[in-house]
């Protein structure tokens, strides 16, 4: 019995002396920062997670980045194995901004606070804070720069546009389309912009997961259903993958041999679409710069680990059924061919050599 009581005492002061873990924090103080970013198929999100993972780990944080690949099941079962792995922090840039409900209860039951990330997480209480762009105002841009590009302003037309939005589930395609029609709207209603094909509701031109193939498809699809005798003009798209797909099936009938290209947005300044500027091809793109929204989400996990409040800036806009969730809106930037050098070289954003200068 004394042996026996000796290995008990000897077995207890053991794990007495253990590490002892609380959602991460080890006893060293180190928390844990999750962050799920959607894919690694868009340059964006590799900058994104990159520039995150490195502002926090400067900061003595232990980062866990991971993509999902536009796999939402794959994106819970991350999230979740982030939870049960300690997280202190959530940084989510949701697949699917409503598929999270359960695994973010998971998370308010262990304490582990959330910040959604560009892409509003809806339908749930547990959303702590919003670091985005100015959503509605990357439409209005793009669209901007299609009334600048057809001249529309003085009195020009009527030219014939076709219009493509984001995946429907993705709360920002709908900030971006109805800030584009906020503008282009009134055109179509005088005659100045024809939509041939009529499609101009939102489900009717929906791309899901932002897929440039799907976009290519239907783009091609319109042209021989439509545009037979009859040129497209401009082309409002919301996402420089998309542009991307959408300039290969205009270019596959003749669009820039022949007949001139049309006017085409885009969003995100990635390397393909900035090129395919500087060769006086696709328009126009929007440049958000990830670095300034990944130190802006960064920041936010520094104020709820440390129990204090974030800056923030909106506290209407984003409704995600449950609550307005407070917000940061950074400011997104019009690039085309004119001031290319100024918005991504002079900003170290990118150097010449990696978009052919």
């Amino acid at each position: 019995m004394k042996k026996f009581t000796a290995i008990f005492l000897s077995a207890l002061m053991v794990l007495m002396a253990a590490p002892l873990f609380a959602n991460g924090q080890q006893d060293d103080g180190v928390a844990t920062v999750g962050i799920a970013m959607p894919t690694q198929s868009s340059q964006r999100w590799i900058q994104d997670g990159g520039y995150m993972k490195e502002i926090l780990e400067a900061r003595g944080y232990k980062v866990d980045l991971q993509y999902a690949e536009d796999n939402i099941d794959a994106q819970v079962a991350q999230i979740e194995n982030m939870i049960v792995k300690g997280a202190d922090a959530l940084v989510i840039a949701a697949i699917d901004g409503a598929a999270l409900f359960n695994v973010l209860e998971q998370a308010a039951q262990n304490d582990v606070k959330i910040i959604s990330y560009d892409r509003l997480i809806v339908n749930s209480p547990h959303v702590s804070y919003y670091a985005t762009f100015d959503n509605f105002k990357v439409g209005v841009i793009q669209a901007t720069s299609l009334v600048e590009g057809l001249d529309l302003a003085s009195g020009a037309g009527p030219f014939n546009i076709e219009l493509f939005a984001g995946s429907p589930d993705d709360t920002n395609a709908y900030y971006f389309f109805d800030g584009a029609m906020s503008v282009l709207q009134p055109y179509i209603d005088k005659g100045q912009l024809v939509v041939v094909s009529g499609q101009t509701d939102f489900d009717q031109v929906a791309t899901l997961r932002w897929d440039g193939v799907v976009a290519q498809q239907r783009m091609d699809n319109l042209l021989a259903a439509f545009y037979t005798d009859k040129n497209v003009d401009a082309v409002l798209s919301p996402y420089d993958g998309l542009s991307i797909g959408i300039l290969s099936a205009l270019k596959s009938v003749g669009y820039g041999s022949g007949k001139p290209i049309p006017v085409v947005s885009g969003q995100d300044a990635e390397i393909p679409s900035v090129k395919s500027i500087l060769a006086g091809e696709q328009y126009s793109t929007v440049f958000k710069d990830t670095r300034t929204l990944a130190k802006r989400a960064s920041d936010m996990v520094d104020a709820v680990l440390q129990g204090t409040e974030p800056e923030i800036n909106d506290t209407k806009t984003y409704d995600n059924g449950v609550k307005i969730v407070p917000s940061f809106l950074e400011t997104p930037v019009s690039v085309d061919k004119s001031n290319v050098v100024e918005a991504l070289i002079d900003t170290g954003y990118y150097t010449k050599d990696q978009i052919g200068l």
